[in-house]
């Protein structure tokens, strides 16, 4: 678990900030209440120990009387068992999800930030597996994170408890024997501890070697499941794509392959799991045998008592299994790591574009904001990841309520609006930005779930939406049959229900409603006929007269609604 390249460090710092958060003070009660609720479950277990000591003992005199004291005892221990036990889960599982919530709002507010989502996308990655998948890193990675971190803290704890507490009982059953040279006899000191010791040492090298593939096979089959639920995910999202060029049976055959991954995985995880296995059945019938064995003799001989025997018994197996504590957490400590390496990575890969932005690089485009109503673009230089330049010493103003047709390459079109609105920093210049918000339609409109009404109105809150507007606007874009579908829910997205050309529409009922200054159109309305497209950019012009709008179409008849022209 600890390696030169800190990882437990690198777990901490990425943890550390939620016990000083806001909630501090409930977190650190609750974490005071895990462990002293852990405490009593030691003495509980210390309590076990004595009981059955005192139990066939009892059973060895053949006293009733003390046989019935001591079902009354365990009656009393039965009880307080039950009730620290169930308060102990609670009080974890409420710490648990505290922490996964803590971490997953920072991380979601760190990755669904100012375009983050996209950007990191496009970093060059040092290693296969910098960043893919956040999704799954967010929702799963987190979960298995913080619920294995706790469990794994409060078993540790418990452990070293344990060992603190059975050790000086096992030294005191354990007594002197004499080890007779025949020319010398050596007194020895609590031999049942010292074996105990040897015995767990053994085991744990043992195991730790035998179960060292598993961390690699864990981390392999997470990565191979979540591009698979990527790749489903991926297919649902454009089935209708799919469907009108017939594409099924290729997207079969790449189902297939990433499910063949999984089966890799899954066959190599099987085989690390079996070698574990194998150890660990045999550890568990030598732990309960051995320790039996061994104070056997003294009780044949007479040193001892039934009871002792039995307790020593019992602590020599709960101290083994308490230093046997990284053989028993193998898996899931290899699970956990898995996981928090998933998490490290998006975190790190966020850390370094966030480095990378604010970072004054002359190799960076500089935005800034202004108080003047003017978007300004100076020695602007747009270059794509493989270092081809897009755009190249672009300087042109844009004033505000002025139409801008940005013609000829609309690739190059899409990197340059991109870069505007701060999602493309690769290459050079500078953008002034107006103060006033610059609003980006891309060819297809995102569609969140939720009712009809929610997907329109985004990222407006749907009570910020007067009814009577939202459909005025429906009918204007020719979509009043959706009037009826305002408030059906859609788990699922509409992007699956509605055509390409209503979405596009939707994208402009958006604009209606929303009326921003500057406004950005990349091919926005290449899904309607000719006709159609040429009435949105006339309906979005009339109802829009104040606002800058700069256009990417390949509608021939579209400048006749704008004042210039910028090829690139």
């Amino acid at each position: 678990m600890f390696d030169k390249n800190g990882f437990l460090l690198q777990f901490i710092r990425l943890s550390a900030p939620f016990w000083q958060s806001e909630n501090k003070t409930k977190i650190r009660q609750l974490t005071f209440a895990l462990f002293g609720l852990t405490v009593i479950q030691i003495a509980i277990a210390v309590l076990i120990t004595e009981w059955s000591a005192n139990l066939f003992n009892a059973l060895e005199q053949r006293s009733m009387s003390d046989v019935l004291l001591q079902v009354g005892m365990i009656i009393l221990i039965f009880v307080a068992n039950i009730g620290v036990t169930v308060t102990h889960f609670k009080i974890k599982r409420l710490l648990q999800l505290d922490w996964r919530n803590w971490l997953t709002t920072k991380l979601i507010a760190q990755w669904m930030n100012d375009g983050r989502h996209y950007l990191v996308t496009h970093i060059q990655a040092k290693s296969e597996d910098a960043h893919d998948n956040p999704d799954g890193r967010i929702a799963e990675d987190v979960r298995i994170a913080t619920e294995s971190a706790i469990d794994l803290a409060h078993s540790l704890t418990f452990c070293l408890l344990i060992l603190i507490s059975f050790t000086k009982i096992l030294w005191t059953l354990s007594g002197v024997i004499t080890l007779d040279l025949g020319f010398i006899e050596i007194p020895i000191y609590g031999h049942l501890v010292l074996l105990a010791t040897l015995y767990a040492a053994g085991a744990s090298v043992l195991g730790w070697w035998i179960g060292r593939p598993l961390t690699k096979a864990t981390n392999v089959r997470q990565t191979v499941e979540a591009n698979f639920r990527f790749g489903l995910v991926n297919a649902r999202e454009n089935s209708l794509a799919i469907s009108l060029v017939h594409g099924e049976h290729t997207e079969q055959q790449r189902c297939y392959h990433l499910f063949n991954d999984i089966i890799d995985a899954w066959q190599r995880q099987t085989t690390a799991w079996s070698h574990i296995l194998m150890f660990t059945s045999g550890h568990s019938i030598l732990l309960m045998a051995f320790p039996i064995l061994v104070s056997s003799p003294r009780f044949v001989l007479g040193s001892i008592s039934l009871g002792a025997l039995m307790q020593s018994a019992q602590a020599f197996q709960q101290m083994a299994s308490a230093l046997s504590w990284p053989v028993d957490n193998m898996a899931k400590i290899a699970d956990w790591r898995a996981s928090v390496e998933r998490i490290l990575s998006l975190t790190h890969a966020l850390d370094a574009l966030e480095e990378e932005i604010s970072h004054i690089d002359p190799n960076r485009i500089e935005r800034i904001k202004t108080d003047k109503p003017v978007l300004r673009l100076h020695d602007l230089c747009v270059v794509r990841l493989d270092g081809m330049i897009c755009v190249n010493k672009m300087n042109v103003e844009i004033k505000a309520g002025e139409r801008i047709l940005i013609a000829g390459n609309a690739f190059t079109g899409s990197k340059l609006f991109k870069a505007i609105v701060g999602f493309w920093p690769w290459g050079g210049g500078k953008i002034e930005l107006p103060n006033d918000e610059v609003v980006f339609i891309p060819p297809r409109p995102y569609l969140p779930s939720g009712t009809l009404r929610t997907a329109i109105c985004y990222p407006l809150a749907e009570q910020d939406v007067n009814q009577k507007e939202l459909e005025e606007k429906l009918d204007l874009v020719g979509l009043s049959g959706l009037r009826k579908y305002l408030d059906d829910p859609r788990i699922g997205g509409w992007d699956a229900d509605l055509s390409r050309e209503q979405q596009q529409r939707l994208g402009a009922v958006r604009l209606l409603l929303q009326q921003p200054k500057w406004i950005l159109l990349e091919q926005a309305f290449d899904s309607l006929d000719s006709n159609d497209e040429i009435a949105m950019l006339r309906l979005i012009c009339q109802e829009l007269p104040k606002s800058a709008i700069l256009t990417i179409t390949h509608e021939s008849r579209a400048e006749a609604f704008h004042q210039r022209i910028i090829t690139l």
